[in-house]
């Protein structure tokens, strides 16, 4: 069988089993007082359980994902020779893990300051190096700030040019679509290596790019507001997002409606 579910955890078992079944892979579904076959290689089980279950070689089930590294452990290949964790920036990243040119995972981020991800994905794969697209400046260096407070401005990552990556998909989630294949391209492409520092610290922005950003505020505020070239200004140097302007501006209208008030 090589492989044996051990779980008390019911959405875990359906999990393992769902992918399992899918894959062709016969397995055993045992309790966690049951002994475990001579035959078996690897054991699936649940975060809450992993310590009550006496095997050496184990995996916790989280989601669908836990599939690549069982599949590695049954061919006998622990760790992929290369992999990279390719980010498709915008105001809803998408992310891509690719091992030897293989899709492994891939998410869609509410954020560019939303790096837990990246920074999970970096302690499950140690080896992994980071690609990201040249495009959506503003973006881009958004998240890169966010990675340097963990990784510092020395960190290397590979700068891809993102021409062409991006498809065009139809429907309802075809954006979501559209950044998680970029991304998969962004991580099938060459790029140069540089240090995050080298891309987070921009020239003054100019007078049409804070234009810009402040006619966005507009448009995303529903045309009831729009922000200060103070703000738009720190928007466009990557230190704040535009919903983190918006609110910053809409809590100084309030305080200063409650100052006048209270004069």
């Amino acid at each position: 069988m090589r492989v044996a579910i051990v779980t008390r955890n019911a959405r875990v078992y359906y999990i393992a089993s769902k992918v399992l079944k899918e894959y062709r892979i016969p397995f055993y579904s045992l309790r966690l007082d049951e002994k475990i076959p001579f035959d078996v290689e690897v054991v699936l089980t649940s975060e809450e359980d992993y310590d009550k279950v006496n095997f050496p070689v184990k995996i916790i089930v989280k989601n669908e994902n836990f599939i690549d590294e069982l599949l590695a452990r049954l061919e006998g290949r622990k760790k992929f020779r290369k992999v990279f964790i390719a980010i498709d920036p915008g105001e809803r990243p998408g992310v891509a893990v690719v091992g030897d040119n293989r899709i492994v995972e891939v998410y869609h981020l509410k954020s560019p300051k939303d790096v837990d991800v990246i920074l999970e994905l970096l302690e499950k794969y140690p080896k992994a190096k980071i690609k990201i697209g040249h495009g959506a400046k503003r973006h881009r260096i958004l998240m890169l700030k966010a990675l340097a407070r963990v990784l510092g401005d020395d960190y290397p990552v590979i700068l891809v040019n993102e021409r062409g990556t991006t498809p065009k998909v139809g429907g309802v989630e075809g954006s979501q679509v559209q950044d998680i294949v970029a991304s998969i391209n962004i991580a099938l492409r060459e790029g140069r290596e540089v240090k995050i520092g080298e891309l987070i610290y921009t020239n003054e922005p100019t007078k049409k790019e804070i234009e810009h950003i402040k006619s966005r505020s507009r448009i995303m505020s529903g045309g009831r507001i729009t922000i200060s070239s103070e703000l738009a200004r720190e928007v466009a140097k990557g230190n704040l997002t535009l919903e983190e302007a918006i609110e910053i501006h809409q809590r100084r209208c309030k305080d200063d409606f409650r100052k006048k008030g209270r004069d």
